[in-house]
């Protein structure tokens, strides 16, 4: 009895478990299929809305306008993202096995989608309630960067899918690859692998040891947590773990591995690399190419060569530069650029690091002095004196100053300075922040910047190209142009035209023209103009080439009145200069009309060149 009623009990237990089986079997088939109609209600919703991946293929990427030198320098480069496109041939191998690593160890397997990662994706979400990882695939995120968003929503995720699926049909693995590599962001406005290498270490991407590809490839993820130049901590342990996976996957040896991982950080950030100090030009070309392509020349790819030859420019620049640093030496030390001993070591040192070389000429924080050192000298004893200076670098050096070699003299006005300085520490305490360079012999010395500026421009009078011009001390420290903007009065750089005229018009070089006091009265002037020389003296009759060679005003203000000024600015308008701005009065002689370094740079041309401008 028992027996039959366990065996009941049993059959029964039977029959449950097979409707429960059915009905579950029956209720995933619905699930499934729901599931599958949704999907493919979904695709056929979202696939007449998406782009076609045929314009992957001729995808124009932004890419920075860059300037060159006729010789091929690059000067200039403008533009938010830093790109230089790179060819999947000139990826080293190790850095597409760091970035399969890093990003997607199936790529070459899959077809545009990883399930397995999808599911990871979907569970981690189910889990914690909200996104973890988005399992996408290379060829997804080529999907997101070119067509979609990053917004965090399900539509967008089923169209990456889709795209993925129709990018992998179109194109091939490599291409795909080149794409990704080309397009992503990796910080500090770097887009592309080849952009980041330059801007993280000053090279390109085939140079790049292992720990430092491991770097960049780790960089997609989160380019700004994991960045090493913001974030070194991080970074390292981002780079150790792609390191770590390049060995499991085989990619990589053991020994490599711990040498790659044991590196230090190598990253700082270089910025554009250019070729030579070329600012003011690279500057005048940007503006005039915006001026007629406006934003699209940031983004275009656009290469301006310009007319700089690379050593006049390095000349140009050089003597600037030197002249200035004379002129501002002569007139006497103005001292410290910062005075911070009132402030903590880490503040003098961020003060140090926020101020940049410029012209050669280094900011450095004084941070001791030695006792002086006693040295015999023939007529006396002098005195050596040695500096611990830091760079903004971290870097320490040592500067030694002898008051007989080295004369420092106090600025005191445009016109007066102070005796010599007898010891540096009248002038400097520690804690002050101080300009250095180095001389000759690779020595560091005592200098500052300039406050007066200059400018230079070197023209091919053939046909007018501007082969070298600097309009300051450095573009870094003013951006004004004074060679191209700078409206000065030519003074006597300008008679050559007025007497250039007066040949045109029956005057000849054996002319005479007395050189004799003259005074003029105009009701527009608060007084008389009594013109004199530079002399203050008088020379009687002079010939206009006598006249001309030594620059004598008088005659130069008697030829232009006997001249007719209207004649003269009839003739002067040849030049290309504005009749409607000359002054018609006789100061014109003398030159007070203001014209740019550049426009008087290009009226001496055209007499070199014959008389063509």
């Amino acid at each position: 009895m028992l027996r039959s009623q366990s065996n009941l009990a049993h059959t029964q237990y039977n029959v449950c478990m097979k409707r429960l089986l059915k009905i579950t079997t029956i209720l995933g088939l619905f699930a499934a299929s729901a599931g599958l109609l949704v999907f493919c209600a979904v695709v056929l919703y979202l696939n007449p809305k998406l782009p076609s991946v045929d314009v992957l293929k001729e995808s124009n990427l932004q890419v920075p306008l860059r300037i060159y030198s006729q010789n091929g320098t690059l000067i200039g480069e403008y533009g938010e993202q830093f790109r230089t496109p790179v060819s999947r041939d000139d990826l080293p191998e190790t850095f597409v096995q760091a970035l399969l690593a890093a990003e997607d160890d199936r790529f070459l397997q899959h077809g545009g989608i990883d399930i397995a990662g999808l599911i990871r994706a979907a569970t981690e979400l189910v889990r914690t309630g909200s996104i973890q990882t988005g399992g996408s695939t290379i060829t997804m995120q080529v999907a997101r960067n070119y067509f979609l968003t990053s917004e965090q929503t399900f539509i967008r995720k089923f169209k990456e899918i889709l795209l993925a699926l129709k990018i992998e049909q179109a194109m091939s693995k490599d291409e795909i690859l080149e794409l990704y590599v080309n397009k992503i962001y990796l910080g500090k406005r770097a887009y592309g692998v080849q952009a980041a290498a330059a801007i993280y270490y000053g090279t390109t991407v085939k140079n790049l040891d292992l720990a430092q590809i491991a770097m960049i490839a780790g960089l997609p993820k989160a380019p700004s947590s994991f960045n090493p130049v913001n974030n070194p901590d991080r970074a390292v342990v981002r780079r150790n773990w792609i390191l770590g996976r390049m060995l499991k996957l085989g990619f990589i040896e053991q020994d490599s591995y711990e040498s790659a991982s044991q590196q230090p950080i190598t990253a700082k950030y270089h910025g554009p690399k250019l070729q030579l100090d070329a600012g003011y030009p690279a500057e005048m070309a940007r503006r005039f190419i915006t001026e007629r392509l406006g934003e699209l020349a940031y983004k275009g790819g656009y290469k301006v060569i310009t007319t700089i030859e690379d050593r006049a420019q390095i000349d140009a620049e050089t003597a600037v530069r030197r002249g200035l640093s004379a002129y501002s030496q002569r007139h006497g030390y103005r001292g410290p650029e910062l005075r911070l001993a009132n402030l903590s070591t880490e503040e003098q040192i961020t003060q140090l690091k926020s101020l940049a070389p410029v012209g050669g000429i280094y900011p450095a924080l004084v941070l001791g002095f030695d006792t002086a050192i006693a040295t015999d000298n023939e007529t006396s004893k002098a005195f050596t004196t040695r500096l611990q200076l830091q760079l903004p670098t971290d870097e320490i050096v040592e500067l030694d100053w002898r008051a007989d070699s080295q004369e420092i003299r106090r600025y005191l006005s445009e016109d007066r300075r102070s005796g010599p300085v007898k010891k540096i520490e009248e002038l400097l305490r520690v804690g002050d922040i101080i300009r250095i360079s180095q001389n000759a012999d690779k020595l560091w010395q005592i200098d500052q910047l300039p406050e007066a500026s200059a400018s230079l421009v070197a023209l091919d009078p053939s046909n007018g190209a501007i082969l070298a011009i600097s309009g300051g001390f450095d573009h870094k420290l003013s951006q004004f142009n004074r060679a191209s903007q700078a409206f000065r009065q030519p003074g006597s750089n300008f008679k050559p035209f007025i007497y250039a005229a007066a040949l045109e018009n029956n005057f000849t070089a054996a002319s005479i023209i007395n050189d004799a006091p003259i005074v003029f009265s105009d009701d527009n002037l608060e007084s008389d103009w009594r013109p004199e020389n530079a002399s203050g003296k008088f020379h009687g009759p002079t010939t206009l080439r006598k006249a001309l060679y030594k620059s004598r005003n008088l005659v130069s203000v008697r030829l232009l009145r006997e001249l007719g000024i209207d004649t003269a600015i009839r003739y002067l308008d040849r030049f290309g200069l504005s009749g409607g701005k000359l002054p018609r009065d006789l100061s014109l002689a003398l030159g007070s009309y203001s014209l740019t370094p550049l426009e008087t740079a290009g009226l001496y041309a055209t007499l070199a060149n014959g008389g063509f401008k």
